[in-house]
């Protein structure tokens, strides 16, 4: 059922950010009371007997999702941030792009070995920005419960790129 809503909600933006490219709008589901209670229970579901201390949201929409997810399971919230954003010592990873390179940074001592992740974003295209979550998560030694996304543009791959590491998406287009 979830699936159904989401999908009527989300809206395809052609040629944005640049020509060719169809963009998915989630903007429609974060707007609609109901729908954004359902997607967050739908996200956190399948964790709530994992364990999980932490949920890290990628930013920026990652945010958005992951905040309520993390009070659904108990857990504190670990924001993914683009390079210097956050205010305190930092630990960066860098990850490929098409045209360059980029970077996520995390606080030092936001995650430890005593802690289990789970990882939240809007999206997995490319997959890319999600592998350096991955591995900037597991430097300080925690362990990753998986990754949980609302759009899976499988088309991408972006899979691949987390070498078999348990992920899940709501709404998948492309498959």
């Amino acid at each position: 059922m979830i699936e159904t809503t989401l999908r009527s909600l989300i809206r395809d933006v052609p040629d944005f950010p640049e020509p060719g490219v169809l963009f998915k709008d989630i903007t429609p589901v974060l707007g609609n009371a109901e729908a954004l209670a359902e997607l967050i229970e739908a996200l956190a579901e399948p964790y709530r007997d994992q364990g999980i201390t932490k949920v890290a949201g990628i930013e920026s929409r990652g945010f958005i999702l992951a905040t309520p997810v993390a009070t659904a399971l108990g857990a504190g919230f670990v924001p993914l941030r683009k390079p210097g954003k956050l205010p305190y010592d930092v630990i960066r990873e860098e990850y490929s792009l098409e045209y360059g390179t980029d970077a996520l940074e995390m606080h030092t001592d936001a995650v430890d070995s005593n802690d289990r992740v789970l990882v939240v974003d809007d999206v997995i295209a490319t997959g890319g920005t999600a592998a350096a979550a991955v591995r900037l998560l597991e430097r300080p030694g925690a362990d990753i419960a998986g990754m949980v996304v609302l759009v899976e543009l499988a088309f991408l791959n972006g899979r691949a790129a987390l070498n078999g590491m348990p992920m899940s998406a709501l709404v998948t287009y492309g498959d």
